[in-house]
């Protein structure tokens, strides 16, 4: 059953667009916010936020990054009535970027297309590598891998548990990895979903770690990563 808090400083609009929601999704749990701050303090997490972005105190792109530091894998939709902020909303690896007054549709065809990545997320959570260390051999969860640092002969996975140290070629690593990787450097391969800002010379993670990028690589990358979020990934910002 999904989650979704709707938060907007229009009381008629927010029981409207809640409304607008629970006909397309009739199971789903819907609660509403007139404010930013009522939505971060209540502390419950959702599998869905609409958010409208020009609210007082605390606009919707802040509380998008808020929000990327308490959980990483929710779908945002922004709802609001100004184009301007729609590059802002990549920052945050938005779903979508709804502009009121929003047409019924549209509203439908953004969640369908929330609820598909929602399941393709918990595919991608369910996906593991298998690795074989010197000690043991080890599991891992994809979602839960940073990036890998290639070192000498040897291949160390940078995860959100700690870092593990194995044999291997990172050539086959980023094969075995798979769609959501990039290898932004000889030595490196980064998991889209942990990107939060970068430049032409690093990628900054949301963890704070900082690796290399590639100059011959940045326009891919950044071609690559936009591709990533267009397809509904999300960034772990």
């Amino acid at each position: 059953m999904l989650k979704i808090a709707v938060c907007d400083d229009e009381p008629a609009f927010v029981e409207q667009i809640s409304d607008r929601i629970k006909k397309y999704i009739p199971d789903g749990i819907i609660q509403c916010f007139l404010s930013s701050e009522d939505l971060l303090l209540q502390g419950e997490l959702f599998d869905i936020y609409f958010l409208d972005i020009q609210m007082e105190k605390m606009n919707g792109i802040e509380t998008a990054k808020k929000l990327r530091e308490l959980e990483e894998e929710s779908i945002i939709v922004f709802i609001t009535g100004a184009k301007e902020y729609v590059f802002q909303a990549f920052d945050v690896a938005a779903l979508h970027y709804l502009v009121k007054p929003v047409d019924d549709a549209k509203l439908q065809e953004v969640l369908e297309r929330a609820k598909k990545e929602i399941e393709k997320k918990q595919n991608r959570k369910d996906r593991q590598i298998f690795i074989k260390t010197r000690n043991k051999n080890i599991t891992l969860n994809v979602a839960d891998i940073l990036y890998f640092e290639n070192e000498m002969r040897k291949i160390i996975a940078h995860t959100v548990r700690g870092e593990i140290s194995f044999y291997g070629v990172m050539a086959d690593m980023e094969k075995e990895a798979g769609a959501g990787f990039y290898r932004c450097h000889r030595g490196y391969l980064v998991n889209f979903s942990y990107v939060m800002e970068y430049d032409m010379e690093n990628i900054m993670l949301s963890n704070g770690e900082k690796i290399y990028l590639s100059k011959d690589r940045y326009h891919d990358f950044v071609k690559q990563y936009m591709r990533y979020l267009r397809n509904g990934g999300v960034s772990h910002v």
